[in-house]
């Protein structure tokens, strides 16, 4: 995909060594455009410009952004994608449990945003993709925590879309349901068959499927979509 001056785009995907992240930055990589990640470690796709960088941090998250910036000019596409988990049930779920998922999930993808938005408004022109869950609209036992991040990061969109939306900024949420990833697999195999009978589609989903709808959202097709809560989950949240 090119920027609208017809060359390669910077694009910075954060959590791109696993899963739903690496086919992110795999499809990004695919179209040619020059790909960035904030990691903490893990093997990167080919292609991929790696930078280690704390989420929870701040400085190391600016420090991160100047890198890439420096190797592939200011960030046109952000996706913010890494994230934990902390799951616990509520009584038993301590301060740390829950301050540590929001630092990452939300308040990590804040400092991207809040980052990415400098050399956006500069360019006036951008994307940003927010990776959130079906868990922010549909609950998940345990998972107060990581429900409340991922919902958080739907306020986020929204408001971006209206303070940054004249600029040809998008702002937009994809909610992904189960996904065919080492963290669903290593799930208990009655777990994996009771989550599969509740999918509509009768099947997990793969990260590409997701990775395709983020590539569709920072494309010039996407322009006019913003503030969008798009869902990857095989109907498994409808209405939500």
């Amino acid at each position: 995909m090119t920027d609208s001056a017809g060359g390669p785009r910077s694009v910075l995907v954060t959590g791109a060594s696993r899963g739903i992240g690496r086919a992110i930055a795999e499809r990004f990589v695919a179209a040619g455009d020059k790909v960035a990640t904030i990691h903490r470690g893990g093997d990167l796709p080919e292609g991929v410009l790696g930078v280690r960088g704390d989420m929870a941090d701040t400085g190391s998250v600016d420090a991160a952004f100047t890198a890439v910036e420096k190797e592939h000019g200011p960030v046109e596409v952000l996706v913010a994608n890494a994230g934990i988990t902390r799951d616990q049930l509520l009584m038993r779920m301590t301060d740390e449990d829950f301050q540590n998922v929001l630092d990452v999930n939300l308040t990590g993808a804040f400092r991207c945003v809040r980052r990415a938005s400098k050399g956006m408004i500069r360019l006036r022109r951008g994307r940003v993709v927010l990776i959130s869950s079906v868990v922010a609209t549909y609950g998940g036992q345990g998972q107060v925590n990581y429900a409340a991040s991922k919902a958080g990061l739907i306020g986020m969109a929204r408001s971006l879309t209206r303070e940054l939306g004249s600029r040809s900024i998008t702002a937009n949420v994809v909610a992904p349901g189960f996904i065919d990833t080492a963290m669903t697999a290593s799930l208990p195999q009655e777990r994996q068959d009771a989550y599969r009978a509740a999918i509509p589609a009768g099947r997990f989903g793969q990260a590409d499927e997701v990775a395709g709808v983020v590539e569709f959202l920072a494309s010039p097709a996407a322009a006019y979509v913003s503030g969008a809560v798009i869902p990857v989950d095989g109907g498994l949240g409808m209405g939500h």
